[in-house]
């Protein structure tokens, strides 16, 4: 019986060989990192898209909070909308205070006067809303990404635009809706929430 010669013996892979698992590697390498990085980013946009949505109901709720404390001071309008901004009077513990609503610069702002028991200090809190630059104290930035909105009062069984409503802006005495509609564009959805204020007519 003949042994195998030691050239056949020492025989390995080929270059050929070499390079067609090094590139089958290559592949899988590939795909392999191409499944975790779609994981992550699905991730990241699950966990952004969840941010959104908590940072809307927490600004929501702020906003429901200050209809809910609406007062009418008889001073100054209990409520009313411009066309960009949203103003209205509500109580706290200290006093009665002018609180404004705007979009600007693509963004939801909430600034917040000081409270006051004083008609003469509510009638400057409402010229100085009327005047709003972003950098006042009280102003916080409170949604990002809003590129349009459009409120609605609720009167007369009937839901019209806040700007063409009975009383306007000019009538400090005028009556309060029964309910107030926004309709707010965040990034690419439109957000539509109604409040019923309790304490209208």
């Amino acid at each position: 019986m003949t042994r195998p010669s030691p050239a056949r013996r020492a025989r390995g892979f080929t270059l050929v060989e070499v390079l067609v698992a090094l590139m089958v590697m290559a592949v899988m390498a590939v795909m392999a990192w191409q499944g975790i990085d779609a994981i992550v980013r699905s991730q990241q946009a699950s966990r952004e898209q969840l941010e959104r949505a908590l940072r809307l109901q927490t600004v929501i709720a702020q906003w429901e909070q200050d209809l809910g404390a609406l007062q009418d001071s008889r001073v100054v309008p209990p409520l009313g909308f411009d066309g960009a901004t949203v103003r209205l009077t509500r109580r706290t513990d200290e006093g009665v205070q002018v609180v404004a609503w705007s979009l600007r610069a693509g963004a939801w702002w909430r600034w917040a006067g000081p409270p006051t028991t004083l008609a003469a200090e509510l009638q400057q809190q409402w010229l100085a809303s009327q005047q709003l630059l972003g950098n006042e104290p009280g102003q916080l930035r409170m949604l990002e990404r809003a590129t349009g909105w459009q409120v609605y009062f609720y009167r007369g069984n009937a839901w019209s635009n806040a700007q063409s409503s009975p009383g306007g802006q000019a009538n400090a005495r005028a009556q309060i809706p029964t309910g107030v509609r926004i309709v707010v564009d965040v990034a690419s959805a439109t957000f539509i929430r109604d409040v019923a204020l309790e304490n209208a007519p």
